[in-house]
C-alpha cells in the first residue's frame, strides 16, 4: 500500500514584469520567474519518455531497420492492460490497424472533433476534452505528433505527447487495438480506416495503467493532461453575470472548455433526461455565436462523444444559452495562461510549483476542524509585494495570485483501491518566520483566504486578490490521516538495548563501562520526561504528530522530511510511537549527530568518508 499521498502546490503571481527579489530576501521560491507555460506551445521542450527514457525516433528507427514491428512490453495485449477489477463482458482480439482494414490512416484531412466517437468505455470525460483539442492545431499536434503514418517509416509504434505534474512526457505505445468482430471496441472514428484517436486514448490508458483506470472522471483533468493549462471550475446556479463573456472570451484565447449535468446519483450515470440530454455525462464546448430571430438570440454549440445529437429542444444541434444554463450544471475551463477572462488586459506571471507530500501520522493533518493536527501539514510561503496596475481604479492596492492543489497519482492507483481525497487549501498572513508554524499559531490567527470548498477533485484552484505581504498556504485532506495503510516492523527491547550500547560505546567493544553508562542513564532519565510531558491520557505511548515538538525539546532540529521517515519507522498502525520506539529513535538520532560532528573535523557540516566507513557507521548506528 501507498506509504505516503503526495501533493503539488502551482501558484501564479500576476506581475507586469518579471519582478526584482528584494535586497536579502532571495530564499523565497515565488520570486524566481520560471512560468511553465511558456512550454505549452514549445515544439522545442525537451520531452521524456513516461517508462523508457529513450527517444521515439530511436525506437522507431530500430524497428524499422529490423523489418519487425514493435510489441510494447509496459503495456501488452491483455487483461492487465483491460482492467483490474471486473472483466468487461466481451471477448478482445488485439488487432493492428493494418488487420483490421485496407489503407489504414493516423489522420485523414486533418483532426476533427467527429473523428472522436465514444465507445464501450465509460471516458466520455476524456473524449469531450479530445474534441476541445481538436479546435486547436498548435495544441493538438502537441499533443500528437503529426510526423507518424502507417505508410513512411512504419513500425508499428506511435508516441503521444502529455503535461504530466510539471513537465511534458513522452508515451510510446505500440498499435495493437482492442477489437470484438474486428470492430474497435472502445474510442474510433466515424471512418472506418482513420486510428488516431484510438492510438491517442491507448497512450492515455498506458499513461494510468489500464483502459479501465479511464472509466469516469472529471474533463479538467485531461484538458490540463493536454495543455498543462491553469484550470477553473463553475457550478452553473453560482456563475457569474458575465458568464457568456468568459465563455466567449475563453474560447477566443484557445481554452478548451466542457460542460456536464449531474447524476441524480452516483449509480444512475448516463440517463436520458425528457429533452435528450444525458446526466452523468460529459459535453465538449465547441462554439459560441448570436443570431437574429425576432430577437438576439445567443447558441452554445456542443459536442457529443457518443458522435450523436439527442437535444430535442429548440435550434437542434446548437442550444440556447438561456437553456443551456437552466439545463447544465457544471461548466469546466482550461485556459493557457492564469490571466483572468473577465479583464482585456494580458499580463506577465511568476509561476512557481512546489512539491510536497502527506505522511500518514506526521503531515497528514487534516483541516481546520482539526487543530491538533492541522499544524502538521505542509507549509509553502509566499511574498507578494508588486501590486497590480489597474488604470480604472488608481487606488486599488492588491496583488492578484491564483494557486492550484494536485493530488498525484491516484487514478493510476485504483488498482490498489486509491481514490481521489476530498482536498483544499488555506491561506495565512505571516511575518518574518522561516520556521514551520506551530498549532498556536494557527489558534490564534484567522485565514487571509481559502478554497470556495473542500472537493474530491485531482485539483483544487482558487484566485485571490490579496494585500502585498508574506503568506503561508497550507494545503489539506479534509481528514486527518488520509493515508494509505501500512504494516510496521516490530521493535523488540533486545533492539533498544542495542541502539544504547552503540550510541555509548565509544571504544568498539560492544560492552558499557561504567562513564559510559552513567551518561547514558542521563540521557534516558531526561528523555523520559519529554516522554511523560507529552503522554498525556497514560497510555504509555504519544501520538506520531507530538513526535515533532519531543524532538525538538530533546535539542534535534530536523527538517520535515526526517519527521516523516521517522513517523514511518517508528509509529504503529494506530499513529501512536511507544515509549521502547521513543528511546531507539532518539538514541539513533543522537548516535548520528555525535558521530558526525566527530567527523566533522573543520566544522563546516560537510564530512567525507569511503564505502567501508560508511558501512562502519550505518551498521553499527
Amino acid at each position: 500500500m501507498a506509504l505516503v499521498e503526495e501533493t503539488s502546490v502551482k501558484v501564479a503571481l500576476e506581475t507586469e514584469a518579471s519582478p526584482d527579489v528584494p535586497e536579502g530576501k532571495t530564499d523565497y521560491p515565488f520570486t524566481a520567474s520560471n512560468s511553465i507555460y511558456t512550454a505549452i506551445l514549445s515544439r522545442n521542450e525537451a520531452v521524456k519518455d513516461a517508462k523508457r527514457l529513450k527517444n521515439f525516433l530511436e525506437l522507431r528507427d530500430k524497428y524499422v531497420h529490423k523489418k519487425v514491428l514493435f510489441e510494447d512490453p509496459l503495456f501488452p495485449p491483455n487483461d492487465s492492460s483491460l482492467w483490474y477489477s471486473s472483466k468487461f463482458p466481451i471477448e478482445f482480439e488485439w488487432k493492428r490497424p493494418t488487420e483490421i482494414c485496407d489503407n489504414p490512416q493516423f489522420i485523414i484531412d486533418g483532426a476533427s472533433r467527429t473523428d472522436i466517437c465514444q465507445g464501450e468505455l465509460g471516458d466520455c470525460w476524456l473524449l469531450a476534452a479530445i474534441a476541445c483539442l481538436t479546435l486547436n492545431d498548435k495544441l493538438l499536434y502537441r499533443v500528437i505528433p503529426s510526423d507518424q503514418s502507417f505508410t513512411e517509416n512504419y513500425a508499428g509504434i506511435f508516441h503521444f505527447q502529455f503535461w504530466r505534474y510539471g513537465e511534458w512526457v513522452d508515451v510510446v505505445v505500440d498499435d495493437r487495438i482492442p477489437t470484438s468482430n474486428n470492430q474497435l471496441v472502445f474510442t474510433k472514428s466515424f471512418r472506418k480506416n482513420e486510428f488516431w484517436s484510438a492510438l491517442l486514448e491507448k497512450a492515455y490508458a498506458k499513461l494510468h495503467g489500464s483502459y479501465e483506470a479511464l472509466k469516469g472522471g472529471n474533463t479538467l483533468e485531461a484538458m490540463e493532461d493536454f495543455t498543462g493549462g491553469v484550470t477553473e471550475f463553475f457550478e452553473m446556479s453560482e456563475a457569474p453575470k458575465e458568464l457568456y463573456k468568459i465563455m466567449k472570451k475563453a474560447l477566443e484565447r484557445g481554452s478548451l472548455m466542457g460542460c456536464s449535468i449531474d447524476a441524480l446519483l452516483p449509480s444512475h450515470c448516463e440517463t436520458e433526461t425528457a429533452n435528450g440530454l444525458v446526466r452523468g455525462h460529459a459535453y465538449s464546448i465547441t462554439a459560441l455565436e448570436e443570431v437574429t430571430k425576432d430577437t438576439k438570440i445567443r447558441l452554445v454549440q456542443m459536442r457529443n462523444p457518443w458522435g450523436m445529437v439527442l437535444w430535442k429542444g429548440p435550434w437542434n444541434a446548437k442550444i440556447s444559452f438561456e437553456d443551456f444554463k437552466k439545463n447544465f450544471t457544471k461548466l469546466e475551463i482550461c485556459n493557457l495562461t492564469p490571466d483572468t477572462l473577465l479583464d482585456d488586459r494580458s499580463h506577465s506571471w511568476t509561476v512557481a510549483v512546489n512539491e510536497g507530500r502527506w505522511v500518514r501520522g506526521s503531515s497528514a493533518g487534516g483541516c481546520r476542524n482539526f487543530p491538533d493536527t492541522f499544524w502538521t501539514n505542509p507549509q509553502y510561503r509566499m511574498r507578494l509585494y508588486e501590486e497590480d496596475d489597474d488604470p480604472d481604479d488608481p487606488e486599488h492596492v492588491a496583488c492578484t495570485v491564483m494557486v492550484a492543489l494536485m493530488q498525484k497519482g491516484r487514478r493510476k492507483d485504483r488498482s490498489k483501491g486509491a481514490k481521489l481525497y476530498t482536498i483544499g487549501f488555506t491561506i495565512y498572513e505571516m511575518i518574518g518566520s522561516q520556521q514551520h508554524l506551530q498549532k498556536d499559531f494557527f489558534l490564534y490567527n484567522a485565514s487571509k483566504a481559502k478554497c470556495k470548498s473542500y472537493i474530491n477533485l485531482r485539483e483544487v484552484s482558487e484566485r485571490f486578490c490579496l494585500p502585498p505581504g508574506e503568506y503561508v498556504i497550507i494545503p489539506s485532506t479534509f481528514d486527518p490521516h488520509e493515508e494509505g495503510d501500512r504494516g510496521r516492523e516490530g521493535l523488540l527491547c533486545l533492539e533498544s538495548c542495542r541502539s544504547m550500547i552503540a550510541l555509548m560505546d565509544t571504544d568498539g567493544t560492544g560492552k558499557l563501562n561504567l562513564q559510559e553508562f552513567k551518561h547514558l542513564w542521563s540521557k534516558i532519565k531526561a528523555w523520559q520526561l519529554i516522554f511523560k510531558k507529552y503522554d498525556k491520557d497514560k497510555s504509555s505511548t504519544i501520538s506520531s504528530f507530538e513526535m515533532r515538538n519531543a524532538v525538538n525539546d530533546a535539542g534535534f532540529r530536523l527538517n520535515n522530511q526526517l519527521y516523516d521517515i521517522i513517523t514511518m519507522r517508528y509509529a504503529d498502525e494506530h499513529l501512536n510511537i511507544d515509549f521502547d520506539s521513543f528511546i531507539c529513535c532518539f538514541v539513533r538520532l543522537e548516535g548520528m549527530f555525535r558521530t558526525f560532528h566527530a567527523f566533522d573535523k573543520n566544522g563546516d557540516g560537510t564530512i567525507k568518508l569511503n564505502v567501508l566507513e560508511w558501512l562502519q557507521l550505518t551498521m553499527y548506528a
